[in-house]
């Protein structure tokens, strides 16, 4: 994909988000791989607002190219390109279950089969850091460790995909789990899924939508 339609995808996925209901004004951000590194919705712009020239495009390096500011959270999607060849895109969104659970700084366990869909038996949360450090970055790696998803404590949460339909995907499936969970949670604590049961789960996702 030429670089301009990538900008377009970004833009697109990003208003999305939004219409969707699981992002709102400004805050969370979407990326996706590139050649040259990758293009991130710009800092502190409303989605509805911008053109695909305000993406930005940003190098492995750190380094933006464009008018545009990056996203401040522009490390984080970085080091998950990094950390993970098949990372195509990213989505970052302050959705409402999500981030009250995050702050809550709780993981999401197997309440629920789909918790799978993510690559493992539960939803960790990252330790919480400064919104756009290194430190957010650091901590988000390590819990996303066998995962393509994860809450930030005091935050939102992140997921990557395979691209940028799958990725948004990913985020409104997460966001359907957290509500599930907490409205859960209002009943009592829910019985969960063991360990042996959860490892059949994964076994059967390793083919799961596939045609």
């Amino acid at each position: 994909m030429k670089e301009n339609q990538l900008k377009a995808k970004v833009l697109e996925t990003a208003q999305a988000m939004n219409t969707i209901g699981i992002n709102r004004g400004s805050s969370g951000n979407v990326s996706a791989r590139s050649d040259k590194g990758f293009i991130i919705t710009p800092t502190g712009m409303p989605y509805e607002r911008c053109s695909p020239d305000d993406m930005v495009g940003v190098g492995f390096d750190g380094t933006p190219h464009g008018d545009r500011k990056p996203s401040s959270e522009w490390r984080f999607h970085r080091d998950i390109y990094q950390a993970y060849p098949e990372a195509g895109a990213v989505v970052h969104t302050h959705a409402t279950f999500a981030t009250s659970l995050a702050c809550m700084d709780v993981e999401i366990p197997p309440f629920h089969y789909m918790i799978a869909r993510f690559g493992g038996d539960t939803v960790r949360c990252a330790s919480y850091a400064l919104f756009g450090t290194q430190e957010l970055s650091d901590a988000m790696i390590v819990a996303l460790r066998d995962r393509r998803a994860c809450l930030m404590a005091h935050h939102g949460m992140v997921v990557f995909g395979r691209n940028l339909e799958h990725a948004l995907a990913l985020a409104v499936e997460l966001e359907t789990l957290c509500e599930q969970y907490w409205r859960a949670l209002q009943m009592g604590e829910p019985k969960l899924l063991s360990g042996d049961q959860m490892v059949r789960v994964l076994e059967k996702f390793s083919s799961y939508g596939q045609q």
